[in-house]
């Protein structure tokens, strides 16, 4: 048996709001969900699994319409989904409203159940939220029920006040489904994964975003073979937030740094979302402009902490006696990072006056 297991789609989120590129993110997760859905369709999946929060918030049931849809172009895969704490069933919720397709089974209740699907010899277990918060260890109370065939958990959490669980709980299943941690992360090597989420969805989901692809094979039910099972993450996301570290020395000017800027960005991808670092020594009368920077590609932040490169010893032995010389002493024998700071900005505000 082959399946896909995703988690964490959030239809309906527009990420990095406020920035040029905000609105076209939102039509790129709905295109990205179209891209697994046609992979389990090419690749003849025979089980899609979706560890919660599909949704980025309650579903209206004009999109729960279009997912149907979408789902009812792989008639031959079982879809098996579970309401995240983003898209919490409430009692009137739309996903609770709409006739799902034949291939389409769905969690419904907060109470733990099990689905059987008898084609695939598989038993599926799981829940929905009903609250955006649960702080019940609810997933510690659900175990295989020893019965012929391959047993999955769907599980979404895994912190605190997002129903608390350890790697304990796949004690006994061939495979748990995890979802809510947006960067994938393998638990239990082959059996237990977050899968991430689909798209990038803040600036701090570094790294490739996909789905895990995974094949199940043996049983008892097949002439007495042990159960082996494959799995390996597929990256998937149509852009990504790449950090891009820029060193500065005393030589470098304003568009300098926009030239090295610029060319990083062509050779990375347009089309990423970059997070710049200045680091490194720049000549004291120079202070860099942001605003110009933001305006060569899809920059979402930008973080200078690039420092005046003063030649300390020449300017204590100048400084002798003055403010600024005995503020440099105060610093002698303090290594640390947070005081080197202190000395170059304490520095660079009793200069000032002289440059």
């Amino acid at each position: 048996m082959r399946f896909i297991h995703i988690a964490d789609v959030h239809l309906g989120a527009v990420p990095d709001s406020g920035c040029p590129w905000s609105a076209s993110r939102e039509k790129e997760i709905w295109e990205t969900f179209q891209k697994v859905v046609g992979l389990v369709k090419k690749e003849k999946i025979d089980l899609l699994l979706i560890a919660g929060d599909l949704f980025h918030r309650q579903p209206l049931l004009r999109q729960l319409r279009e997912i149907n849809y979408l789902f009812s172009e792989i008639p031959e895969t079982q879809v098996v989904w579970m309401a995240g704490n983003h898209d919490y069933m409430k009692e009137d919720s739309a996903y609770r409203k709409i006739q799902w397709g034949e291939n389409v089974h769905g969690f419904f209740s907060g109470q733990p159940e099990i689905l059987y699907l008898s084609r695939l010899h598989t038993w599926v277990y799981g829940l929905s939220y009903e609250q955006r918060e649960i702080t019940e260890r609810l997933y510690d109370s659900i175990r295989p029920n020893g019965k012929p065939g391959y047993h999955i958990l769907l599980a979404h959490g895994g912190d605190e006040k997002h129903i608390p669980f350890g790697k304990e709980i796949a004690g006994g299943f061939t495979y748990v489904a995890l979802g809510h941690i947006h960067k994938p992360q393998v638990i239990i090597p082959d059996r237990m994964a977050y899968a991430g989420s689909l798209e990038p969805l803040e600036k701090n989901d570094v790294g490739p975003r996909g789905l895990i692809y995974g094949q199940i094979t043996g049983g008892e039910w097949a002439g007495g073979v042990s159960v082996k099972i494959q799995t390996g993450f597929v990256p998937i996301a149509s852009r990504a937030y790449l950090p891009l570290e820029i060193t500065i020395h005393s030589a470098t000017t304003q568009l300098g740094l926009e030239q090295k800027i610029g060319e990083a960005i062509e050779q990375k991808g347009r089309k990423n979302i970059y997070l710049i670092h200045l680091k490194g020594f720049r000549n004291p009368d120079m202070e860099f402009e942001k605003e110009p920077l933001y305006r060569l590609g899809n920059v979402v932040e930008i973080k200078d902490d690039t420092r005046p490169c003063y030649d300390l010893d020449k300017l204590k032995k100048q400084q002798e006696g003055t403010l600024i010389g005995e503020y440099i002493r105060s610093f002698d024998g303090k290594e640390g990072a947070v005081e080197q700071k202190a000395l170059y900005y304490g520095l660079q505000a009793l200069m000032e006056p002289e440059l």
